[in-house]
């Protein structure tokens, strides 16, 4: 079975099954279209698949052609979970969100596998690339694929390989970052080698499924433990009359032993704000307690706080009270240049501003509606920025920093503008660094 799928996949055969079309299955699917595999994709929206098969997108730094390019000869979207049996290899791209009690919650994973293991065949592949605890792929995955029989190394072969997508950020695309992936078994391993070193420049083999899936929770905790420091200096800094952005680009300057990260209204974005919980969970099967992670969550999280006290001292100085007061968020996707709203702190902030009494409203160039979340609910689209517009509200929340906003009409028209991602460098009454 190994060699068999090794010359399929190195002949460009095989088909590629990608499970969910989201933010890390779209650009993976487009990267074997333009290698030249055939790839079928399967997600339970049948919206995204309408479209997709229409050749649109739906993600705005994935553009509509580069979808419409791979329509014409290579790709199909499908909501039939019975046509996995076609692909040999499936790559399970779906969401791993927390709970209320913010713990792991990896129902997507388990209902994926049991929707596939029907249809697994001898001579496939199934990689994981969702984030998860160490001990998923083998603990859950595994046992659900050999349930009818088939045994993994031998008929089946099962990688783990942690996504590592970043939307919005060009200098890096999926072929150029390099792809980490454990097998179950050396056969499996093996698998892995040939499947992404098709498409990827670099690939990383590591000792074993748990290993990848500890890495992909280390590099996010990395940045999740750093971007808590940052937040903490700031509010330091604050109390100390000092701009921490203008002491972060000083210390940057060293050219060893520093690495800049950035302090904001809190963390954003699929993996920073989930992955350490998945980590100090597991950690507890094993008697440890992760006080180190936790204390960074915990800064991360009340790190909106200090921006919604910032922004009620600030409207007192007007002599405003924030209950009634009109704000405007500006940028409410969880980072720069991109229309991901997963986990956006700006939601957190426009709903404790709403507590307070205050009339909240957003303008975000990239996002025009405000989307239906699970947790959150606002019927409000994007406000257009003008002279006009900025003047009519108290208070301008810079909460994410999109290039296409003009910072300086924004400036010379606003009463009050509370920075929070340190964007303006000079001084200025009206504006309140946060």
């Amino acid at each position: 079975m190994k060699n068999k799928l090794l010359e399929k996949i190195k002949s460009k055969e095989a088909v590629i099954g990608i499970v969910g079309l989201g933010y890390v299955g779209l650009p993976l699917m487009l990267r074997f279209c333009e290698t030249g595999y055939k790839v079928l994709g399967f997600d339970v929206d049948n919206d995204k698949v309408e479209q997709l098969n229409a050749g649109l997108s739906y993600i705005e730094h994935i553009p509509p052609e580069d979808i419409a390019s791979a329509r014409k000869s290579l790709f199909e979207a499908t909501m039939d979970f019975s046509r996995t049996g076609e692909a040999d290899a499936l790559i399970l791209c779906v969401p791993t969100p927390l709970n209320k009690y913010r713990e792991p919650d990896i129902s997507f994973i388990i209902k994926t596998i049991e929707s596939l293991s029907p249809y697994l065949r001898k001579g496939q592949v199934v990689s994981l690339e969702s984030t998860t605890y160490p001990g998923t792929t083998d603990e859950e995955l595994m046992p659900r694929m050999e349930a009818g029989g088939l045994k993994v190394g031998k008929d089946l072969f099962l990688l783990y390989s942690p996504e590592r997508e970043d939307p919005g950020n060009t200098d890096f695309t999926t072929r150029t970052i390099p792809k980490v992936y454990g097998g179950i078994t050396e056969n499996c391993l093996g698998i892995g080698a040939a499947l992404y070193g098709a498409i990827i420049d670099e690939v990383v083999p590591v000792s074993s499924t748990r290993a990848a899936e500890l890495t992909k929770l280390l590099e996010n905790i990395h940045r999740a433990v750093n971007i808590g420091l940052a937040n903490e200096m700031k509010i330091i800094a604050d109390k100390m009359g000092i701009d921490i952005h203008e002491v972060i680009r000083a210390a940057a300057t060293k050219p060893f032993g520093f690495v800049p990260y950035y302090p904001g209204p809190g963390l954003g974005g699929h993996c920073i704000p989930i992955d350490p919980f998945y980590l100090t969970w597991k950690a507890r099967e094993f008697g440890l307690h992760t006080r180190f992670i936790e204390l960074a969550g915990e800064i991360n999280t009340s790190v909106s706080n200090f921006v919604i006290t910032k922004t009620t001292q600030a409207l007192n100085s007007n002599k405003k009270s924030i209950n009634g007061s009109r704000i405007l968020i500006l940028g409410i996707s969880y980072k720069k240049n991109v229309d991901d709203m997963r986990e956006s702190p700006s939601v957190l902030l426009m709903e404790k501003l709403r507590e307070l009494g205050a009339e909240v409203s957003y303008s975000d160039p990239h996002i025009p509606v405000f989307p239906k979340m699970r947790e959150h609910q606002f019927n409000l689209s994007s406000i257009p920025l003008s002279p006009k517009t900025i003047a009519e509200y108290d208070c301008l929340l810079l909460a994410t920093d999109h290039d296409k906003f003009d910072y300086s009409m924004i400036k010379d028209n606003a009463h009050l503008i509370i920075d929070s991602r340190g964007k303006y460098l000079e001084s200025a009454k009206h504006i309140i660094k946060a």
